[in-house]
């Protein structure tokens, strides 16, 4: 199982206001073991996303110039988003609070973690790496929809203010951005980054045991989550603009009753 980029099961309550260090990719640092690591995740798992993987996000991976044969250069990946969307790919050096992840959500800025996972943990990696963030997130930033909501979002899970909000933010990450699947082309297709980076996830939210429900916010709000086991229930959306629309209701709801 691929973990996902922030902890997004165990958000603080209290945000702070700080961002977390940004790193620079110093790309010729990277040697040829690194972009063959990265020729072969990319190969792997391209073949089966072609017929498996949402359109917007084989768009998106077309439009920031992401090669099947290099680890991605950071900036030229930025060029194209800055033109698109405005978002932006930045270095960080792992796992950082929740709270300046979302704040960086809000900004239009990614944490992406820089590193290469080693080759013999090709299959299964327990923190992120850059496959895992720019493969499997950063195509989705060249949606303006998803785009837009992603910011939102980021701006909601920033001023969570109770464990109540925390948890709701929590889970609509989980179900969404990470675990999502969106109806495409008469089937189910997978669009979350956790599913797209990693087959055995992506085999298991397509497959006979995961249990695929119609997206609501309120069905999405209910559901627990375990990060360390594959999914027995995921949420399809009928198109990008139902997630714009989730985040809205929940800028509502917040500023009202509490979650």
């Amino acid at each position: 199982m691929q973990h996902a980029t922030a902890p997004a099961a165990a958000l603080p309550s209290r945000a702070p206001a700080h961002l977390p260090p940004f790193v620079e990719q110093h790309y010729a640092e990277y040697d040829a073991e690194s972009h063959e690591v990265w020729r072969i995740l990319y190969s792997r798992r391209l073949a089966v996303l072609r017929e498996t993987g949402s359109a917007v996000f084989l768009r998106g991976l077309d439009r920031v110039g992401i090669r099947p044969d290099r680890v991605p250069d950071l900036a030229d990946v930025n060029r194209r988003l800055g033109t698109t969307t405005g978002w932006a790919a930045v270095g960080v050096t792992g796992f950082i609070p929740a709270a300046q992840f979302f704040r960086c959500l809000a900004r239009r800025r990614f944490p992406t973690t820089l590193a290469v996972r080693p080759r013999e943990q090709l299959d299964y990696l327990p923190e992120p790496d850059i496959f895992h963030d720019v493969f499997g997130h950063v195509p989705l930033h060249a949606d303006p929809v998803f785009a837009d909501f992603l910011q939102q979002f980021g701006e909601l899970a920033a001023g969570a203010e109770s464990e109540a909000q925390t948890t709701a933010m929590a889970r609509l990450f989980w179900f969404t951005v990470e675990f999502g699947l969106v109806r495409e082309r008469g089937g189910v297709r997978v669009y979350g980054s956790g599913l797209v980076s990693s087959h055995a996830d992506a085999a298991n939210a397509l497959g006979p045991a995961c249990d695929r429900r119609p997206f609501s916010l309120d069905a999405v709000l209910g559901q627990p989550f375990d990060i360390d086991r594959v999914q027995d229930v995921l949420f399809v959306i009928d198109s990008f603009d139902q997630l714009f629309a989730a985040a809205e209701e929940m800028r509502a709801r917040l500023r009202g009753t509490p979650v």
